[in-house]
């Protein structure tokens, strides 16, 4: 029942955001919007297992006895390693040409990584299979958003990516609930919480397996050529006309910093900005291991992280849809509320614990959502998944230092000095985006 509820509210947030076509829009906006909704099934599925492994980080490492600064340093890397790792799985997919590859291969780490955290028995086995499964994101993450960059051609860019992102918000927050429930049932056994998660990710590998038979060639969306659901449009799962033809190892093993030259300085300075914001926020498992420091109880911590995925889910449409209109002046919302996040979720009480969660999701839906379709403005469609991983290079730097900062200045100088320091940094970050927008570097400010 929860599952269909979620699904429905997504159907009409869509609809209000104009993402489901209606009659007399074209056959090949229709495809657009299925194909995004395809891969947010997909996200859907692999979120219930990934957040509902996340939801409970934390506490999971916090029982095998790891102090704040271990668990800030372990899921620092684990961001660090899904977000830098795309440095090298993006600029691969781009000149392979073999996206749907990447991702599948991506989500099956996932979906193997997570099940196998409920059998660990120690810190370092737990932190070594977090590094592993955000492995696995970074080598799906540039692929996925480059198809779907195809799609939101088609449907808006703001929308599109939105959209993708209530959806897999909706697996982010049945994941957590659905861990709650079993830690509850069981006493806090979380191999059994885990371990159940192997059903959701089988399931998102056969769908990823039925839409990439359906869609072989997802740059016909943005080429027009979009005209019919047909998989015949890429006889035998062909690549695509206009991405890169498949090089010889050579070309392939090139350095990746020949790719960075040819990015435009705007995207230097926008993925400055991003990493700024990233580093003033703390990773839900600082946020966690301060909830279970005040007496919240182990599995009520899940439950709370469902409520920031829900809250994701709906910012990330808003945000999305108010890109459309007004372009990256969206953006300045985003490192106001980093800095005021610190500011409740480090509270004595559940009360402003339970305010700065909310905010934690709302900066989260602006950073999945909106923060994506930018950069999708920014290159040019055979640049995208390059562009990706390079961005996600200096966020994927900006996630590590938020969390190890926030796990060592909340062990060592309690929570007024995380304010402190996120303010500070959220200062530097705004100015940014200012100077981004006038048309300026960052330097001329």
């Amino acid at each position: 029942m929860a599952f269909l509820a979620m699904r429905g509210l997504a159907i009409r947030a869509a609809r209000a955001g104009g993402m489901i076509m209606k009659s007399g829009i074209s056959t090949g906006a229709r495809a657009a919007s299925k194909f995004i909704m395809g891969f947010g099934l997909v996200s859907m599925l692999m979120d219930i297992v990934y957040e509902g492994a996340l939801s409970v980080q934390g506490p999971l490492l916090a029982s095998l006895g790891a102090s704040a600064a271990t668990v800030g340093f372990i899921s620092g890397l684990g961001e660090a390693t899904s977000l830098a790792g795309r440095l090298v799985t993006g600029p691969l997919a781009d000149r392979v040409g073999r996206y749907w590859l990447f991702a599948i291969a991506g989500y099956a780490i996932t979906a193997l990584a997570v099940p196998a955290m409920g059998l660990a028995g120690s810190v370092v086995t737990v932190g070594i299979l977090v590094v592993v499964e955000r492995m696995g994101k970074a080598v799906r993450t540039p692929s996925r958003d480059a198809m779907i960059s195809h799609a939101s051609a088609a449907v808006g860019r703001g929308k599109g990516f939105a959209l993708h992102e209530l959806m897999d918000q909706i697996g982010a927050t049945l994941g957590p609930l659905i861990v709650s429930g079993i830690l509850f049932a069981t006493g806090g056994e979380y191999g059994r919480a885990l371990g159940v998660m192997v059903l959701p990710g089988a399931a998102a590998i056969a769908v990823l397996a039925w839409l990439r038979h359906r869609n072989p060639d997802p740059a016909r969306f943005e080429r027009g050529t979009a005209d019919i659901d047909d998989p015949a449009a890429a006889p035998n799962g062909a690549a695509s006309p206009s991405a890169p033809a498949v090089r010889d190892a050579d070309s392939v093993a090139a350095p990746v910093a020949s790719a960075a030259q040819v990015l435009p300085r705007q995207f230097w300075a926008y993925s400055l900005f991003c990493g700024l914001s990233l580093i003033g926020v703390a990773t839900f498992a600082v946020l966690s291991f301060h909830m279970v420091g005040i007496g919240v109880d182990e599995s009520f911590v899940p439950v709370m992280y469902a409520i920031a995925m829900l809250v994701d889910g709906l910012s990330a449409l808003a945000t999305g849809a108010l890109y459309d209109r007004i372009g990256p002046k969206t953006l300045m919302v985003l490192p106001v509320l980093s800095a005021c996040i610190p500011l409740f979720a480090y509270g004595d009480s559940f009360a402003p614990v339970a305010v700065g969660v909310v905010l934690w999701g709302l900066t989260t839906g602006v950073q999945e959502s909106t923060m994506r379709a930018y950069v999708a403005d920014l290159l040019p469609s055979d640049q995208r998944a390059t562009g990706y991983g390079y961005f996600a290079l200096v966020t994927g730097v900006g996630t590590m230092l938020g969390g190890v900062i926030s796990g060592f200045l909340y062990g060592s100088f309690g929570p007024a000095a995380i304010r402190v320091f996120a303010f500070g940094v959220e200062a530097v970050a705004l100015l940014a985006l200012v100077c981004l927008i006038r048309g300026r570097s960052v330097k001329a400010c």
